[in-house]
């Protein structure tokens, strides 16, 4: 339960039709093992108690009281766990039969929710034997007390805000997606759905793509349970699906006929975030609130964190999103082109990752308008740190890609200026690399004034986030094209590239590109190799990129964010480690707003940016100190 996180299991055991004495001592043994997981929420199916295929015997007593005996173990024989149990069976309530939901709380029933459209269930007609649920509000005696009987009940959890849980039924899928999405307008963050559907070809695929529609739909978690191995196969077979989801994503899923409960974490901080990025709307909430308790302990992961959150996992996915991406730059420049009447885009370019996919992405701009490759002026501007292997692959994919190459050494008028402000040349300050950076700006800027066109910005989303950028030097230009992509994603891109492109140099180009180390060169070359590695000083991108990832799209906590990074680079970060770069990630990010708040025009590619026209609204002057302290005690912490 800490930072957000709630174990959720869905169960199907092994059902014997008719023996709701059987399958009370299954449902037992398998909310213990669920439980032993650490699991908080612990789903059943629909009708789990008594199976969901006895026909006609529904309609006799005897089924219907050895249920309720059934119900009574199960409550007994759970009441030392400490979660949420949710199972179906069949109920009489006021003189009519229900098919139901029972949800206990150690030892306790916390309420009953019935079915709301028994006659629509799919391939089984239980219309012939239940009543609909809809709009019920009931109590039903428990001891000395009442348990609500209702479809509109949320069980809200006493030690955990966002944890309230509302239950379905599957079934009528037509009715699921608006049934989840009330569920969460009156403040459901999980959704628990109780089903079962026979196992049918393609079902399984169409149902795993309803749930992500679904949970994206209402920010939700899903926790999904089906009929399993044991129910009638008169005209059917029933496979016991087991599914977790959240926001759209399929967190875990079941193998078919195996019983074997599904286990996963839903990120309830992640929903709540998601809604108010997304301004999710409330409704009034008319239903029944039933609180349940629970105890806070450390949640165990076992769902997967991505150490790079910004790249997607499959091939394919990945490589049609680079393929979008630098559409969406190419296009967002040759319209910027095209409304400032400009033909000749300037550039800086370095050998480097981030001008190098500039480059490109300015050379299809200009074939998008229809000029000549020619008119790319990329410029090339060594200095004290320049060597060999970057300038000369800079000069040569220019050429690669047929545009115009000029040269300006800076060494000479960066000289000049020392001289003129008094600085020793000697010493390898901040001004020493700054005053490098902004006579390159000053060398662009003049160029594109005296070609008539416009300087494009190379730099990118995690130096932005750093800081790690001159000011007024490469931070500035009149269209950045890179400053919505992050470093890691940067790489992909470039990697993309080569592996696409028909042309053998650059594809070489490109390669040996990817193979260099990542450096401003602003600092003189040892032996003709580069001296200054950017991320033996800020920290490896591929952490700065996640901590930003989760920082800035969800506002996760430092403790947060180091759980995860502990759980995405275990084995390859220690703990010391990621806290190091973390704790550098605070001092940085907070202490660069001021560059961010008058940053050039450029296109958002993710949902993560940092424009200060809405991306990122945060004054330049906010006090850092509450997120390093943050940082301080996981260190302390981490010294006992």
């Amino acid at each position: 339960m800490k930072y957000g996180f709630i174990k959720a299991a869905a169960c199907s055991p092994k059902v014997t039709v008719a023996d709701p004495r059987k399958n009370a001592e299954e449902i037992i043994a398998a909310a213990k093992e669920a439980a032993e997981c650490g699991a908080k929420i612990i789903a059943f199916p629909e009708l789990a108690v008594t199976g969901s295929t006895c026909g006609d015997a529904f309609r006799q007593q005897q089924l219907i009281r050895d249920a309720a005996l059934a119900m009574e173990r199960i409550r007994q024989g759970t009441r030392k766990l400490d979660a949420l149990i949710i199972f179906g069976l069949p109920m009489r309530f006021e003189g009519r039969l229900y098919n139901a939901a029972a949800v206990l709380s150690r030892g306790k029933i916390m309420g009953f929710v019935p079915k709301e459209n028994p006659q629509q269930c799919g391939d089984r007609n239980d219309g012939r034997y239940f009543v609909s649920g809809e709009d019920l509000y009931g109590q039903v005696p428990d001891g000395v007390v009442t348990v609500p009987f209702s479809s509109e009940i949320t069980f809200a959890c006493e030690a955990m805000e966002t944890l309230k849980v509302a239950v379905t039924f599957g079934g009528d899928e037509a009715q699921l997606l608006p049934k989840s999405r009330k569920a969460a307008a009156t403040g459901a963050f999980i959704t628990v759905c109780l089903d079962a559907a026979p196992e049918i070809v393609g079902k399984a695929e169409t149902r795993r793509k309803f749930v992500s529609q679904v949970t994206e739909a209402g920010c939700l978690g899903y926790i999904y349970t089906n009929a399993s191995v044991g129910e009638s196969t008169t005209d059917y077979v029933y496979a016991g699906r087991g599914m977790i989801a959240e926001d759209g994503e399929i967190l875990a899923e079941g193998e078919p006929f195996l019983q074997k409960t599904v286990i996963s974490e839903i990120d309830l901080d992640r929903l709540a975030a998601e809604r108010d990025r997304t301004d999710f709307a409330a409704l009034e909430d008319d239903g029944i609130t039933v609180w349940f308790p629970l105890r806070s302990a450390e949640t165990v992961l076992t769902r997967t964190v991505s150490p790079a959150p910004f790249i997607p996992e499959d091939e394919a996915v990945r490589n049609e999103r680079c393929r979008l991406i630098l559409q969406m730059q190419a296009q967002a420049l040759a319209v910027r082109m095209k409304r400032a009447y400009c033909d000749y885009p300037v550039l800086g370019i370095s050998g480097g990752l981030d001008s190098t996919t500039a480059l490109l992405v300015t050379a299809e701009a200009v074939k998008l308008l229809g000029l000549p490759a020619e008119n790319v002026i990329a410029v090339t501007m060594p200095c004290f740190g320049t060597t060999d292997r970057t300038y000369t692959n800079a000069c040569e994919l220019t050429k690669a890609l047929g545009a115009t190459l000029k040269e300006v050494d800076i060494k000479k008028a960066v000289l000049q200026h020392f001289e003129d402000i008094g600085h020793d040349p000697d010493v390898h300050d901040t001004a020493f690399e700054n005053a490098q950076a902004r006579e390159r700006t000053q060398v662009l800027m003049d160029i594109a004034n005296m070609t008539g066109g416009f300087v494009v910005g190379t730099g990118d989303l995690s130096e932005l986030c750093l800081g790690w950028a001159t000011y007024n030097g490469d931070h500035m230009s009149m269209y950045d094209v890179n400053g919505g992509v992050p470093k890691t994603l940067m790489r992909v891109l470039v990697g993309y590239v080569a592996e696409t492109c028909t042309n053998e140099e650059e594809r070489r180009i490109l390669k040996d590109v990817l193979d260099t180390p990542i450096s401003p060169e602003l600092l003189p070359a040892k032996e003709g190799e580069i001296s200054q590695k950017t991320e033996d000083l800020v920290g490896p991108y591929r952490l700065h990129d996640f901590y930003i990832y989760y920082c800035l799209r969800y506002g996760y906590s430092p403790e947060k964010i180091f759980r995860l990074a502990k759980a995405a680079f275990a084995g390859e970060y220690d703990d010391a480690t990621l806290l190091k770069w973390l704790k550098n990630f605070y001092r940085r990010f907070f202490a660069s707003q001021f560059k961010r708040s008058c940053l050039s025009d450029g296109p958002k590619i993710g949902s993560v940016g940092v424009s200060p026209r809405g991306d990122l609204v945060l004054p330049s002057d906010a006090c850092r100190d509450i997120w390093l302290a943050a940082c301080e005690e996981l260190e302390e912490q981490l010294a006992k």
